[in-house]
């Protein structure tokens, strides 16, 4: 077997358990014959392009993750993972030390009275802003949000939407949940 084979047949099996499916369910959330699953499993497959990305999207992780080594159950990520984003006095760190698929968290911290401008995402998105210092307003389809510490807004991100920090002292920060529409 090849190195790709061999991570292949062990994060099928793994990811496969951990979500507590049969081979069975495994094949018919992937469109492919459980034949072909069990082979994929065994590591005497070749699969096509295709069929690694059926797989992909049943165990909801990239192809990547499918035929690279093995993760394991504990990784530690030290402080200042990610690439920090600075824009017109605001700053946004990834809080997610690896991409989930279809999801994105942030901090965004914005210095006094700075103004971030968001860019609508996919049809379907939808984004949650939590407030957890400070004040920030949200501007989102023409109506203005007040958010004090603890406040949280759901709201479609496919929209045009900006935040402000209205405080001439005082920097704000809020955690973003982007969940993309598909």
């Amino acid at each position: 077997m090849t190195d790709h084979a061999t991570n292949l047949a062990q994060n099928i099996r793994k990811l496969r358990d951990e979500r507590g499916l049969t081979q069975q369910r495994l094949a018919e959330l992937a469109d492919v014959p459980r034949p072909t699953l069990a082979s994929l499993e065994s590591g005497a497959a070749n699969p096509t392009l295709g069929v690694l990305a059926s797989v992909a999207a049943a165990l909801q992780v990239s192809i990547e993750e499918l035929i690279g080594p093995p993760r394991s159950q504990v990784q530690l990520f030290k402080a200042g993972f990610g690439r920090p984003r600075r824009r017109n006095g605001s700053l946004l760190l990834p809080l997610l030390p690896e991409s989930v698929p279809q999801l994105e968290l942030s901090s965004i911290t914005l210095q006094p009275t700075a103004q971030l401008v968001g860019v609508p995402h996919t049809p379907g998105t939808r984004e949650y802003l939590s407030c957890i210092r400070g004040t920030i307003d949200l501007l989102v389809a023409g109506e203005r949000w007040r958010l004090v510490e603890g406040d949280a807004l759901v709201f479609r991100g496919d929209q045009r939407h900006s935040y402000r920090n209205p405080q001439a002292d005082k920097e704000c920060q809020a955690i973003s949940v982007v969940c993309f529409g598909a």
